[in-house]
C-alpha cells in the first residue's frame, strides 16, 4: 500500500524548463559554444555541475565546471525574478493537496540546487505539504544514479516498496528503476525526447494517479 510519494521538481511540479533553457543558452553564449538539441536533451534530469562537467569535457574548455555553474545560476536567478514563463504544472497542486490530506508523506527529490528548490517552494507556498527536500546537487552521484531516491525513500521512514516516484526524464526514471521504487512517468509537453520504457506506468494527466487510484499501485 502506498505510504509516500517522491516528487521530482522540474517538469513534474513546476515548469522551470523554459527558464533553465534560457539560462543555459545564455551561459553557452558566454563561453562561445554551440550546443545542439540532441546534446541538450541528454542533460535532462542531471544536476548543473554534472552537466557543466560534461560540457567542459565535450568542448575541451579551459573554463572550470564551477565557473559555468556560477554563470548559469546568475542567469537563472535574473530570469526567475524577471521572466513571466514560470508556473506550476497543470493539476499538480490539486494532486499534492489530495495526497497530503489523505496522510501520504511527500518528499521532493530533484537535481536542482537547494537554493532553486527553496525558491520554487516559497514562491508557490509548497512547504506545508512536504516533509523533506533532497537536492541532487548536494549528493555524490547525480541521476540516473539511484542515490537520491534511496535517500528520499529512507527519509520517509517507509520501505521502498511503499513509495512511489513521479518523474518526467529519462535519467530520473532510470534512477527510480535502479533504486527499486515504483515509478510513474509523467509525459508532459515540457519533457519531449525522453525515454519512459523503465517507468512502471506512464501518465499524461495527474487525475490518473489521485489518491484513490494510486493507493494500491505499489
Amino acid at each position: 500500500m502506498l505510504k509516500a510519494v517522491l516528487f521530482d521538481m522540474d517538469g513534474v511540479i513546476v515548469d522551470t524548463e523554459p527558464l533553465h533553457r534560457k539560462a543555459y543558452f545564455k551561459m553557452f553564449s558566454d563561453v562561445n559554444i554551440t550546443v545542439d538539441e540532441a546534446l541538450y536533451a541528454s542533460f535532462t534530469g542531471q544536476s548543473t555541475i554534472t552537466i557543466c562537467r560534461r560540457i567542459v569535457s565535450h568542448f575541451h574548455l579551459s573554463y572550470t565546471p564551477e565557473y559555468l555553474v556560477k554563470q548559469k545560476r546568475l542567469h537563472f536567478k535574473y530570469l526567475f525574478e524577471n521572466d513571466t514563463d514560470l508556473q506550476l504544472i497543470d493539476g499538480v497542486l490539486d494532486l499534492i493537496k489530495d495526497y497530503h490530506s489523505n496522510g501520504l508523506k511527500l518528499v521532493v527529490a530533484s537535481s536542482a540546487s537547494m537554493i532553486n528548490i527553496n525558491r520554487i517552494f516559497e514562491r508557490f507556498d509548497l512547504n506545508p505539504y512536504f516533509m523533506g527536500k533532497f537536492s541532487g546537487a548536494d549528493l555524490k552521484q547525480s541521476k540516473p544514479h539511484p542515490e537520491i531516491f534511496e535517500k528520499a525513500a529512507a527519509h520517509t521512514g517507509f520501505s521502498k516498496t511503499e513509495c512511489m516516484v513521479i518523474e518526467d526524464s529519462t535519467n530520473g526514471i532510470l534512477a527510480s528503476h535502479r533504486a527499486g521504487v515504483f515509478c510513474v512517468g509523467f509525459k508532459s509537453p515540457h519533457s519531449s525526447g525522453q525515454d519512459y520504457s523503465k517507468a512502471n506506468m506512464v501518465i499524461t494527466d495527474y487525475k490518473a494517479i489521485r489518491f484513490k487510484e494510486a493507493l494500491y499501485l505499489v
